[in-house]
């Protein structure tokens, strides 16, 4: 059997790609340009050029898939649908869908799919971390809006939930919230990656005005940014509450935020300065 895995160079899609790889699965990973991601992947993996915002272009791909995994980002809200309804009638059997923060037009078709389907609900990726690296390397400082205390999640535990629901029995139906282990402020994250890159990183703090602007000066819509602001402003209690889903689905306890800080702490650190002349 085949799985396909769209958006499989994001945060989540490539851990999905790795772990059913690991798991002995043959894999699709669906991506724009296949050969700008040769080498991302594991050896096997099998590469495939389309984008799941475009599903009429995708009947090769989905050529002889029984499983799919959906992640829902920015202009897949009105052809997801259409992308369910293709891989249903191309022969998939098992659809996980990653979801967008609710359950829009796409979550809503993979339930009416009429096959299995597994919800994941992640609450905030531990990835988002790295909108810090810029101004951490350059002047030891994080500006945010809010000081939200959050449940991270580690992006390779999604991964092995969304491997888990497509490959195992037992999890047709359902919605998993997903959260790390802890939570944690974002002062209590600075701290954690400062004591990692042995530099005090200061929390300055912004405007709910300023962190908008800043979005949209990075090419995010209006409307998406002032969601995601928003979203900080008045989280629910799901995105603070620790929950054991992924110990529960996976066997082995959630990644914490301070082994991500571990994979990743290079990043955060500014390069070394050159000496004129050298």
């Amino acid at each position: 059997m085949t799985t396909l895995v769209t958006g499989a160079t994001g945060n989540t899609g490539r851990h999905v790609v790795a772990e059913l790889v690991r798991r002995g699965e043959r894999v699709r990973a669906l991506t724009r340009n296949p050969a700008a991601a040769e080498g991302r992947f594991p050896p096997g993996t099998e590469l495939v050029t389309g984008t799941h915002t475009a599903p009429r272009e995708l009947a090769g791909a989905l050529d002889g898939v029984s499983r799919l995994h959906i992640t829902v980002t920015a202009g897949l809200t009105e052809v997801g649908p259409e992308l369910v309804r293709r891989a249903v009638d191309a022969g998939v059997r098992r659809i996980t869908v990653v979801w967008g923060g609710g359950v829009g037009p796409v979550e809503q078709a993979v339930a009416d799919s009429g096959v299995e389907w597994t919800r994941l609900e992640p609450q905030e990726f531990m990835s988002n971390t790295l909108t810090w690296i810029e101004s951490i390397r350059a002047e030891g400082v994080v500006r945010e809006p809010y000081d939200f205390p959050g449940a991270l999640v580690h992006e390779a535990d999604i991964g092995a939930v969304a491997a888990a629901a497509l490959l195992d029995e037992g999890h047709a139906g359902r919605a998993y919230n997903l959260t790390g282990p802890e939570v944690l402020t974002s002062r209590e994250r600075l701290a954690i990656l400062s004591r990692a890159i042995g530099r005090d990183v200061t929390f300055v703090r912004i405007t709910h005005r300023q962190a908008v602007d800043r979005l949209i000066a990075d090419g995010v819509s209006r409307a998406d940014a002032e969601y995601v602001v928003d979203w900080y402003a008045s989280s629910s209690a799901d995105s603070k509450t620790v929950v054991d889903t992924v110990e529960r689905v996976t066997g082995r306890p959630a990644r914490t935020f301070a082994e991500w800080v571990t994979e990743h702490t290079d990043r955060f650190k500014a390069p070394p300065r050159t000496t004129a002349g050298n």
